[in-house]
């Protein structure tokens, strides 16, 4: 009996997907049922946090037994005209901005001279910060320039806004750093 290969492959091939549970046997289909991870869950609409795109984005959510709301999932979401469901691979990580071991979730402060950081409350974190920026503002204040011209301005001290800003915050953000003597200001989404 003389058989080609692709009579012996077509054979093999389809009595073995019959036989394996890899095939397509519809009696197993049935049987396996995969639960999803966010069925019923709540489902809440978000804005990507990382830049002033604004990809929108759906987080699911669900209430665990003692009450806490557990973070399942955050996906773009295919309904937005802006991103179309779509995200950059920073949006794609939104998840690990909030449940992630290594996420840092309160201030922390390292002591010149010191190996280690170590927590500190949101008064001492703002107070140092403060006490920062007014010892480098009048260290390197300029209130006159070579020709003698009143410039007042801060040489020593930059600011980098945040692409999420909203405009009343960019705005906010621009008076307070000029009102500080600061020229040096960019915002992230320009950089």
């Amino acid at each position: 009996m003389d058989i080609t290969r692709r009579e012996f492959l077509g054979g093999t091939v389809v009595s073995g997907l019959g036989a394996s549970a890899l095939g397509f046997d519809v009696v197993r289909a049935r049987m396996v049922k995969q639960r999803l991870r966010i069925e019923g869950a709540t489902v809440s609409h978000s804005v990507c946090p990382y830049c002033a795109v604004g990809c929108a984005l759906l987080a699911y959510t669900r209430k665990t037994g003692d009450g806490k709301v557990e973070l399942l999932q955050i996906e773009g979401n295919p309904d937005s005209p802006v991103n179309e469901g779509r995200l950059c691979p920073k949006g794609a990580t939104a998840l690990q901005l909030a449940v992630s071991s290594r996420r840092v979730t309160s201030p922390r402060y390292r002591a010149a001279g010191a190996s280690e950081w170590k927590d500190v409350s949101w008064d001492f974190a703002l107070d140092k910060l403060a006490q920062n920026i007014k010892a480098s503002r009048d260290r390197t204040f300029v209130a006159t320039d070579a020709g003698g011209n009143t410039v007042n301005r801060c040489e020593g001290i930059a600011f980098a806004g945040g692409a999420a800003f909203s405009s009343e915050e960019g705005y906010f953000a621009t008076k307070v750093m000029r009102g500080l003597g600061l020229i040096h200001l960019e915002q992230q989404a320009r950089v």
